[in-house]
């Protein structure tokens, strides 16, 4: 038996724009996706000769076959033709679920890398992302990781310079938003702005972090801050304590805001703890 260990990295949305709906009940969107520091842990033991098994270490994340990672090693397993003859997936979870941050998906992503590397690297990274698209549509992003633009479902993949270096305060409120009724009600809204990706590149090429956050926009943020004002609190707070921009992230409910120091982080971090419990400091990866 071999076991294999892969960090499985969160994701944060700096642009996020959705374009219409497709002829498959997907909608296309257009969004600058960046990996960030917060990280589950993946341990996955290959040849145990038992039948799949997959764990998670905190209460509510399925462990059957509708988990992102197991539907990740079976798609790999059967495209590649490989048995690896008995598997058992460990999840050590640190990602807050239904928070817009791909937790799911990086889980799915790093099954993916972790298998990929012990049958010697077959497939490229990108060949990888593309085998990930059919598990869901951020796994393509979290098996690239880094700064991305990320069109169609999430499958289209293009490199961007690295966001500049910082610190990010990640809050997640304790309600959650259904993603399907969310692009339902985003299909009848009146969207009054959308990101500006053309000045995101240029923001990210002049690694000019000021830039970078004053074009972060999420065309999700103000559809569920109508319904849900403490988003409006916990963005004043970071506005209040030094974040030079602020906003949600994927169709919620986790808000980040992006500091130049650590010291500003922590501030933020002592002020938003009093009323939410999960509260993270991170920086891009």
């Amino acid at each position: 038996m071999n076991t294999l260990y892969e960090g499985a990295f969160a994701k944060l949305n700096l642009t996020l724009d959705v374009l219409g709906k497709r002829p498959d009940g997907y909608h296309d969107i257009k969004s600058v996706m960046q990996t960030v520091s917060i990280r589950d842990d993946i341990e996955l033991d290959i040849g145990t000769g038992k039948p799949w098994r997959l764990h998670c270490d905190k209460e509510g994340i399925p462990t059957g076959e509708e988990n992102l990672a197991w539907k990740a090693a079976k798609t790999y397993c059967d495209i590649m033709g490989k048995d690896p003859g008995g598997l058992e997936i460990r999840i050590t979870k640190r990602i807050p679920m239904q928070a817009g941050m791909g937790g799911g998906s990086a889980d799915a992503a790093a099954v993916l890398r972790a298998l990929n590397r012990y049958y010697g690297d077959p497939l490229s990274v990108l060949a990888l992302a593309e085998l990930g698209a059919q598990v869901g549509s951020d796994v393509p992003f979290c098996v690239v990781g880094g700064t991305c633009m990320c069109e169609g479902r999430g499958e289209r993949l293009r490199k961007l310079p690295d966001m500049p270096d910082c610190v990010i305060v990640v809050c997640k409120p304790d309600f959650s938003v259904s993603t399907p009724e969310l692009y339902r009600k985003i299909d009848q809204a009146a969207i009054a702005k959308r990101p500006d990706h053309r000045a995101m590149e240029s923001a990210l090429l002049a690694g000019d972090l000021e830039q970078v956050a004053a074009n972060i926009c999420n065309v999700f943020d103000p559809v569920v801050t109508s319904e849900h004002l403490e988003l409006n609190y916990i963005k004043s707070v970071l506005h209040q304590y030094g974040a030079v921009g602020y906003q949600m992230t994927g169709s919620g409910s986790a808000c980040f805001g992006i500091v130049s120091e650590f010291e500003i982080a922590a501030v933020l971090c002592a002020m938003l703890k009093d009323n939410y419990p999960e509260v993270f400091i991170c920086k891009p990866v």
